[in-house]
Formats: C-alpha cells, structure tokens, sequence
C-alpha cells in the first residue's frame, strides 16, 4: 500500500509548461505530483498571458521571480542556478507538445507531458532519440491507468484466469460537446481547430485513454488490423471528429471495439473497460472505480472491492485509501506521478536494472498511442476501412 513514505531520496524541482487558471488540466497535474513530496514546484510558465501566469503562480507559493513569460525564459532563468528546475510537465495545447519536449531536452531537463504526444509517429522517434542522447526521461500522463483495479485486471489476465482473451470491449463517452462551440472556453475552442489540435478531436483528446490502458492490461496483444468511423455531429469541427468508433483485430485472433463520443448527450462522463476471455469476464468502469466486476461462465458474478486482502499482489502495492475508503483519478494521477520520478531518480543515478523492470507510462507509452491515432485516421480518411496496423 503507498501511504506517502519517501520513495526517491530528495524531492524533485519540478516545473510546469501551462497548466494555468483557466486550463483544465494543470491542477490534476499538481494533484499528482504534490501527493506524496515526491516533487516541489519551484518554477513555471503558467499561462500566455504573462501578467495572469505570474499572479498565479504566486497563488501557488512559486517565487514570483520564478514565474516566467514562456519556456524560453524558464530554460534561460533555471540554467544557472543551483537549485534549476529538474523536470518540467507540459499541460499546454497539442501543438506546443513537440517544440516544448525538445527545447526542455536539449536544455538538459526531464519531460513530463500530456497526450497525445505529438502529432507523428516521426516527432516521436525524434524525441525518443534526443532523450536517449541525452540520458533523460519523457513521462506521459495517462489518467486513470495508476487505479490499483487497472492493475488488479492485469494481474488476474497475466495470471491466465480469465483464458484467452477474445473480446476487448471499450469506451469513454460524455456529453459536454452536445452543443455547437459558440460559447465555447478557450481550452475548449483549440481543441477542435486542427492546427493545435492535431489530425483528431475526441480520439486524441479521450480515445487514447481507452488505448493505453487496454496496453496496461494487455500488455502481449497487438493490433494487426483497424476500422475507424468517425464523424463531426458538429459541421464546424470538420474535418476533425466529435463521435468515432474503432473496431481492431489482435494477433491472437481477438476483437477489440472502441467508442469515443463528447457528443453523448446528457452522459456526464464514463469510462467503461470490459475484457472477455475463454473461462471469465472482468469489467471497470470509473463511474464505480472501487468495484471491479468477475464474472466466471456458470457461477454468480462477483463484485471485487478494492484494498481487500483477496486481491493480487499488483493491485494492493497501488493501492492509497485502504478498502474503506474511495480510489479516484486524484489517487491515480499521484501514483503516475510518482511511478515517473521514481523512473527520474533511477535515471539520475545510473540505475538502469531499476528502468529495465520499472513500469510507467514513458516515451514508448506516447509513441504507440500516436500510433494508433495515426492507423485511425489513415482509416478514417479512405472512408472507414480495414487498413493494416502501422
């Protein structure tokens, strides 16, 4: 059970690229990586709009010295101190992904960023390689894939209890986008111009949730083949989608099905994981994230609670409320966190047999999920057909 011991000998000097007062996303970030000590934020760029950064990174106990107008200015302000930022995360729209990472890379600092990635499968080999030259690591922040019942379906699926898997079964569907964008905030409208958003809306924005937690859990199946249909219920969002649905054959003869919607009307949000093998069935779903469904053919299906000592070794380890109490994004955003640093700290000292056994969502991680984004657009485009996985 992680109950906040010290996992990594110093806190890390961590930095943030955005994640200001109007984004949506900067304080899951800061949920995370302040949990557990494992990260102090001393510096940052918070916003575009400088003036309304700095008076926000103030609020939150950042030296207002050390509030800077962009990424430029923080590499420049950090290089000569000895107490520099060390890791910086990037909560900034898609399209600032890739320059960002490098420009923080090449100034010899740790990356943590949103996904998805970047916009190709090429940026990400770029990246890959700059981080190998230069002995440093690029994290991704996949939401709920630290939830202990994430790890605990992985374990019960590795353990072969379920069989073989034939059916993978996802979805994340809300809907927040029903209407037009008209009224729409300002970290909303980006979202859905390709320029910043990149080739997809929702696939990128929710779809590669679904992807890389289905990685998590099935970490030895993969995709040989895909159908995207996706479409725009909102004409001013073309070419980019708002609703689509993924069908993949794996290469032990599985079926996968994915559905990604904003348009779901008057669903508030609900992720839905579901994976049938040839002797049982489990399904998760955030909406009830302590309870993780069993269903073996012929027996009464059980609900599996989490923190409970009947459960796999994997899923306790993760685990941060006990089984009285709920595990929610928060918790797991903590555990991405500190799965992150402790990758970080292994990096710093040359741990490289830590690295090797260690699992957190890194620069692989992002890749195969630009990957998969890219197999779905290129089948989207040639007007929803089975393409071969690339």
């Amino acid at each position: 059970m992680i109950n906040g011991e010290r996992k990594i000998a110093a806190p890390l000097r961590w930095g943030m690229i955005g994640g200001g007062r109007t984004g949506q996303v900067g304080y899951k970030h800061r949920t995370g990586a302040l949990r557990d000590g494992t990260y102090r934020l001393v510096a940052g760029a918070f916003d575009l709009d400088a003036k309304r950064g700095r008076d926000f990174g103030t609020n939150l106990g950042v030296d207002p010295d050390r509030c800077y107008d962009d990424v430029q200015a923080l590499i420049a302000g950090e290089a000569d101190r000895e107490d520099g930022v060390q890791v910086v995360s990037v909560a900034t729209p898609n399209f600032t992904h890739f320059p960002i990472t490098k420009a923080l890379l090449e100034a010899g600092i740790h990356v943590i960023c949103e996904k998805p990635l970047f916009f190709t499968v090429a940026e990400c080999d770029e990246i890959a390689a700059l981080a190998a030259e230069r002995n440093l690591i690029v994290g991704v922040t996949y939401g709920f894939t630290g939830h202990p019942l994430v790890r605990q379906m992985a374990a019960m699926i590795a353990s072969g209890v379920l069989g073989e898997i034939r059916i993978v079964d996802l979805q994340y569907t809300h809907g927040f986008n029903a209407g037009d964008d008209t009224n729409a905030s300002e970290a909303q409208k980006w979202r859905t111009d390709p320029a910043k958003s990149g080739p997809t809306f929702v696939l990128g924005d929710i779809g590669t949730h679904l992807f890389y937690l289905s990685e998590v859990v099935l970490p030895d199946l993969r995709i040989e083949r895909l159908l995207c249909d996706r479409k725009a219920f909102i004409p001013s969002r073309a070419p980019l989608e708002d609703n689509a649905t993924v069908l993949m054959h794996y290469d032990n003869g599985a079926r996968g099905h994915l559905w990604v919607s904003s348009v779901d009307t008057g669903n508030m949000g609900s992720q839905r994981y579901r994976f049938v093998g040839s002797k049982a069935s489990v399904e998760w779903s955030d909406s009830r994230p302590d309870q993780l469904l069993y269903q073996v053919q012929g027996e009464p299906e059980q609900i599996l609670h989490h923190g409970m000592p009947y459960l796999e070794p994997e899923s306790l380890a993760v685990d941060r409320m006990g089984a009285l109490h709920t595990e929610g994004l928060g918790d797991s955003w903590a555990n991405i966190y500190l799965w992150i640093a402790q990758a970080i700290d292994a990096k710093r000292r040359g741990d490289e047999a830590f690295l090797q056994t260690h699992r957190y969502p890194g620069m692989q991680a992002g890749t195969e999920g630009v990957r998969w984004l890219e197999n779905c657009v290129r089948s989207a485009k040639a007007g929803g057909t089975w393409v071969d996985y690339q």
